[in-house]
């Protein structure tokens, strides 16, 4: 009789579209903005940068927990926890919102800065879209089509941006 090994493959949606076993869902220029990681004991989960538009890293997401960090505890970033809830803000502005579902599931609201100052805004609803403006208050040209229920599997990156307006999909197979 063969022996059986069942693997729990990470799975991520985004925006509508599905990442299967993809270890960088999001990417700018060389900065993971999501990115899968193994923990011990704990599986697969999330872990999210959170970057001031100044460029300094204020916290790190690790599935459902915010870790603050010591530039960012010197910026004065807290965490609120109201029912079903996980709030980071600074001063009156919210910067993450994790959201807590029945098991392991759970979903996230972001505005998310890159280190060099892009601002980079995910939604789901109304319409899914990513959307990355520069300093200047521009959006980059990411490309003219509409990227809703595509599932990606087996990619070393799947959302690739640049900052020089340029992106790829699914890049870099995963061995």
């Amino acid at each position: 009789m063969e022996n059986l090994i069942y693997k729990k493959t990470p799975t991520v949606t985004l925006a509508t579209n599905t990442f299967i076993n993809v270890p960088v869902i999001l990417q700018f220029d060389d900065t993971p903005l999501i990115s899968i990681v193994k923990k011990q004991h704990l599986g697969y989960t999330t872990q999210i940068p959170i970057y001031h538009p100044d460029g300094t890293y204020l916290a790190k997401v690790n599935g459902t927990r915010i870790y603050p960090t010591k530039d960012g505890k010197k910026a004065g970033i807290v965490m609120e926890h109201p029912a079903h809830m996980t709030v980071c803000k600074m001063g009156s502005k919210i910067l993450f919102e994790i959201f807590h579902e029945a098991g392991d599931a759970f979903r996230t609201h972001a505005e998310l800065y890159t280190p060099n100052g892009f601002f980079v805004k995910i939604t789901d609803l109304p319409k899914p879209e990513v959307e990355v403006i520069n300093k200047n208050g521009g959006a980059l040209q990411i490309g003219s089509f509409l990227l809703s229920h595509n599932t990606f599997v087996n990619c070393r990156i799947g959302i690739w941006l640049k900052s020089d307006g340029s992106s790829s999909l699914c890049s870099k197979n995963v061995t």
